[in-house]
């Protein structure tokens, strides 16, 4: 069994950690992307250290890329492009986004993001659940900023079918968790405002549930 706490768009704000982590109670930390506002990474560091539990992270297109080495020596696993396996679960991740109209500090093109998606799927173990930690949502799933305005990552979308979860972040306002097929994608929403949500994977059939918490707002949406 694992109960992960997803975290994601903290932008440099970490006044709700401790309520949500004590809320909930984790095994491991998620957290995807936008640890920091454009820097300094020093601060992705002081934030892992002071966590106390395993940390499984990709940085966002807020985080310099230096956030990369960053959280290699910070204690966390970084899987930008790379994927680790506990048991029956496998997860992968992919960092910074697809290009935006900022020009801000980690964006990837697609054909980057497909070349990236492929070769990490090729070399993970497929398990009884396989999770994607990404920043960029995929295209079409949780990434509207305006009515029928998509800008989520076309070749993450092509991927999907791979994962069981797909953890994403980026768009604040899309907050919420839906299925599209047999995948679940999940938006915790900003970590920054006390959003986040808890990932329940079951032993035997690798049963999937995925709470949205809100500390500010002391609920727990089921799903």
């Amino acid at each position: 069994m694992m109960n992960a706490l997803l975290l994601a768009d903290l932008h440099g704000t970490y006044d709700h950690i401790d309520a949500l982590l004590a809320t909930t109670d984790p095994d491991c930390l998620f957290i995807a992307g936008d640890i920091t506002q454009f820097g300094p990474v020093e601060e992705i560091s002081a934030f892992i250290e002071r966590l106390g539990l395993p940390v499984l992270a990709v940085p966002g297109n807020c985080d310099p890329r230096e956030s990369l080495s960053c959280l290699d020596n910070s204690g966390a696993v970084c899987l930008h492009g790379s994927s680790i396996t506990f048991g029956k679960i496998t997860i992968s991740g992919i960092g910074g986004s697809n290009p935006t109209p900022f020009n801000t500090a980690f964006e990837c093109s697609e054909e980057e993001i497909e070349i990236i998606m492929n070769s990490m799927i090729h070399k993970m173990e497929k398990n009884q659940t396989n999770i994607l930690l990404s920043h960029a949502p995929p295209f079409g799933l949780l990434d509207e900023v305006a009515p029928d305005v998509h800008v989520g990552s076309t070749s993450i979308r092509k991927y999907l079918k791979a994962f069981d979860i797909v953890c994403c972040a980026h768009i604040h306002e899309q907050r919420g968790v839906l299925k599209e097929e047999d995948t679940w994608v999940v938006n915790p929403g900003p970590a920054s405002e006390g959003y986040g949500a808890l990932i329940h994977i079951g032993d035997e059939n690798g049963e999937i549930r995925i709470d949205l918490i809100s500390v500010s707002e002391e609920k727990v949406q089921d799903n």
